[in-house]
């Protein structure tokens, strides 16, 4: 695992550094705690997120009565030394109250995407696009993606870099709606991609 040098980082005068968990695959900030030097060289140690818990004033593996424990991939500093980005897969949701972030809100675009579609497929809005989409059945969302293909491969083949880079975003949204159709979404896609990153990695 990578990781800074206990001696290149700055803990403040409690011995403490701030640890921002991050979802390696898709970007979303799970969750913020602290880390002091134990917890630090006990998640290097273990591959797995151990923190310091202010509330109990203890080492606290994450996921230790859970199960959802946090799956360490790397650890960064920030340019001052004084924060760590801690790079993870999750095994579980990453809050105490069964979400699947401690933030509220998604952030990131497919977050939010995956969010919306969900909406739409719940809520069915009238002049939504997506609803209509799931209205027309597995089928016609299916003859969509087709179409959607196919005028990727046209614009790959002799349209423009915009008009490329635009159709296969209207590819992904669509076969997202199809994602979503079958219950699954676009942040599972992007922790397949993360997984096969891990095992092509030269550093494994």
């Amino acid at each position: 695992m990578k990781s800074p040098d206990l001696a290149s980082l700055t803990f403040d005068e409690r011995g403490l550094i701030v640890a921002v968990a991050q979802d390696r695959a898709t970007g979303t900030v799970l969750m913020v705690a602290y880390m002091d030097r134990d917890a630090l060289a006990r998640t290097v140690e273990t591959g797995e997120a151990h923190f310091w818990s202010r509330s109990r004033q203890a080492l606290w593996h994450k996921g230790a009565t859970s199960g959802n424990v946090l799956h360490v991939e790397e650890v960064e500093a920030d340019c001052d030394a004084d924060a760590l980005l801690v790079s993870v897969h999750p095994s579980g949701p990453a809050c105490h109250t069964g979400q699947r972030a401690c933030f509220a809100q998604p952030v990131t675009i497919i977050d939010q995407l995956d969010a919306t579609l969900r909406e739409r497929q719940a809520q069915r809005p009238e002049g939504s696009y997506s609803a209509s989409l799931f209205d027309g059945g597995r089928a016609a969302i299916l003859r969509k993606v087709g179409e959607e293909a196919v005028e990727v491969l046209l614009a790959g083949a002799q349209e423009s870099d915009e008009a490329l880079t635009n159709e296969v975003a209207d590819l992904w949204f669509h076969t997202g709606v199809l994602l979503r159709e079958r219950g699954l979404s676009l942040a599972g896609v992007l922790e397949v991609l993360a997984e096969r990153h891990r095992k092509l990695s030269p550093l494994r």
